[in-house]
């Protein structure tokens, strides 16, 4: 990637389209046999895509040309090959291609399987084994093993409900899978096969389950085996204490071993590439940061990181540490610990925006913490949008994020909302998200609404409810069930007809939506009716706009449509936009429309 390669950037341009437009990178992943061989996406040509990264020549090269872009790619351990993932226009269903690092021709990398949704992918060190996690409508969700170059995949897991490959033992003899045999899509149990013995198809060595036989929902995750040859510990995610926190499982003995992080908050870990440590991943009330972890004594060393977020990071051969980093106010720049900057684009660089400030209001279920920017210039109460995050399973954090800027730019107050079923603030937090789906989240907004109002930062009069995906959803959902309290509403790739989106959505979103509804729309029908926004469609009096992706399989396009048939049937103030991509757009121009059509239609009916 050089600066011809980089499409021109508008400096004249207002700050926030700029922020959209300026050069990003992310964390590069690096070829454990070949460190000096990286893959990174940027959107250095407008586009995001994968650019392959020779560290000792230090030329770059896009790997992937696509008019909808490419994100999902990966590294075959001995950075021979780019491994990437061909869906069409962003619906998600496809197969995984392989190109050359040097450059060439891309090839089916797993001939013999058909287009899925992915579940997983894992390459074991020496390259002679990979599981490839796949889902399908009508075969639920399968995993296949492939043993050896060309040769045939077999299927080794099959099940209806939702599994993803986990990891791949350093020579590739076993086989960790997540999967949710019992039904629960938010709390995973962990299975391990293992390969090189007389079944193909592999054989049960290992099971650990957290949800079995309690009367606690808990959840495991596989966070990777060890990287040294013929060392069977996994290292893995828990909520036994009720947060995720890391914990050793010796699959050949089945011995467990808690790990002494002693800091609040959710923990997250990754090995160093002997063995010896783990890099510990700490978030706490929308910050992140770094910790170092000696497995032989226990010890627990801070790497010091600014105040923000830390999006990613990872633990370099000779014990540096890398990792992504923003803040709400500071874009975001792969650091090193040696205090360098490991991968920078060319181009301008994003203009800086406002810091965030933290507010904690009392809820019907507990403290909700909230996440406020105020314009640089003026004074309140303001015109102010509540981003709601989606997932739900995720959180707001102090990081750099160009839409929320946008609207600060334009004279607006922004408050970011992690209500209950977000991630970060404990496991009761997260999984009160249950039967009463929507309307508990509202309920939390509506407390930090009133605080906004309260405490003079908002206008009771210009209160905007947006978000994107889960945050699309709450916002229809809110302006059906909180008619009064808002002034417009702007949805993204919502969930706007909840039985219609449970049709036609991916396999692995109908077992979440069983999950937390307590069924299908059959068996608990009411439930889909009090939790869909086209229940309260008649009642929406603010003015709506709706955005959507065609192709997107997670909220598919027909219950929207069926949402904005019902408001125009009436007459209601709505615009509604379409556009050829998924579950959002990978391309920066697009972006940049979409934020600029919600712009203008806040400012057209606030006014």
């Amino acid at each position: 990637m050089t600066d011809d390669t980089v499409s021109s950037r508008n400096t004249d341009a207002p700050a926030w389209e700029q922020r959209f437009r300026a050069p990003r990178v992310s964390l590069p992943e690096w070829a454990e046999d070949a460190p000096d061989r990286s893959l990174f996406v940027s959107n250095a040509t407008g586009t995001y895509e994968l650019y392959a990264w020779d560290r000792a020549t230090g030329a770059r090269r896009q790997v992937t040309d696509r008019p909808n872009g490419t994100t999902d790619g990966t590294l075959s351990p001995d950075g021979a090959w780019v491994w990437w993932f061909s869906d069409t226009d962003g619906d998600e269903f496809g197969v995984w291609m392989r190109q050359p690092f040097d450059g060439g021709d891309d090839v089916p990398a797993v001939p013999g399987l058909d287009a899925s949704y992915p579940a997983g992918l894992a390459l074991s060190r020496d390259g002679s084994v990979i599981a490839v996690g796949r889902s399908t409508d009508e075969d639920g969700s399968t995993v296949h093993v492939v043993r050896g170059e060309g040769a045939e995949p077999v299927e080794v897991y099959r099940h209806r409900e939702s599994a993803n490959v986990g990891d791949l033992s350093h020579d590739g003899t076993l086989l960790a899978v997540e999967h949710t045999e019992h039904g629960d899509a938010m709390h995973s149990a962990l299975r391990v096969l293992r390969l090189d013995g007389p079944d193909p198809a592999g054989e049960v060595v290992a099971e650990l389950d957290d949800t079995a036989g309690g009367t606690e929902e808990l959840g495991l995750e596989v966070l990777g085996f060890a990287p040294v040859a013929g060392d069977t510990r996994l290292l893995i995610g828990h909520q036994r204490r009720g947060r995720w926190e890391p914990m050793l499982w010796d699959v050949a003995t089945g011995a467990t071993t808690d790990l002494a992080v002693d800091l609040p908050g959710d923990v997250s870990a990754d090995w160093y590439p002997d063995g010896s440590a783990l890099l510990i991943g700490h978030s706490f009330e929308a910050r992140g940061e770094l910790w170092r972890y000696e497995l032989a004594s226990g010890e627990l060393t801070r790497i010091e990181t600014p105040v923000g977020s830390v999006s990613g990071a990872t633990a370099r051969p000779d014990g540096t540490v890398e990792y992504l980093w923003s803040s709400a106010a500071k874009p975001p720049v792969v650091r090193s610990t040696t205090g360098e900057v490991v991968l920078d684009a060319p181009g301008a660089k994003a203009p800086e925006s406002v810091p965030v400030e933290d507010a904690w209001v009392e809820g019907p279920g507990g403290r909700v913490h909230a996440l406020v920017q105020r314009p640089a210039e003026g004074e309140g109460p303001f015109p102010t949008v509540f981003e709601i995050h989606g997932g739900p399973t995720w959180h707001d954090s102090d990081a750099f994020a160009a839409g929320p800027a946008a609207w600060v730019d334009h004279g607006y107050a922004v408050v970011r909302v992690n209500y209950r079923g977000s991630t970060g603030y404990g496991r009761e937090w997260t999984d009160a998200l249950k039967h009463r789906v929507g309307l508990i989240e509202l309920e939390d907004i509506a407390a930090v609404r009133e605080w906004a109002v309260a405490s003079g930062l908002a206008d009771p009069a210009r209160l905007v409810l947006a978000g994107g995906s889960w945050g699309g959803y709450l916002t229809l959902l809110g302006l059906g069930t909180q008619p009064e309290a808002w002034a417009v509403g702007l949805a993204a790739v919502p969930v706007a007809d909840y039985v219609t989106a449970y049709e036609d959505e991916m396999e692995a979103l109908k077992a979440m939506d069983r999950t937390l509804l307590g069924g299908t729309p059959e068996e608990v029908p009411e439930r889909y009716e009090v939790s869909s926004p086209i229940t309260y469609v008649d009642a929406v009096r603010a003015p709506v706009y709706v955005s959507a992706g065609v192709n997107d399989p997670r909220c598919p396009i027909r219950q929207i449509e069926n949402y904005v048939e019902r408001l125009a049937a009436r007459g209601a103030v709505h615009e509604v936009y379409q556009y050829d991509a998924g579950h959002g757009s990978l391309v920066v121009e697009e972006r940049i429309k979409q934020v600029r059509l919600e712009l203008e239609f806040a400012a057209k009916h606030l006014s």
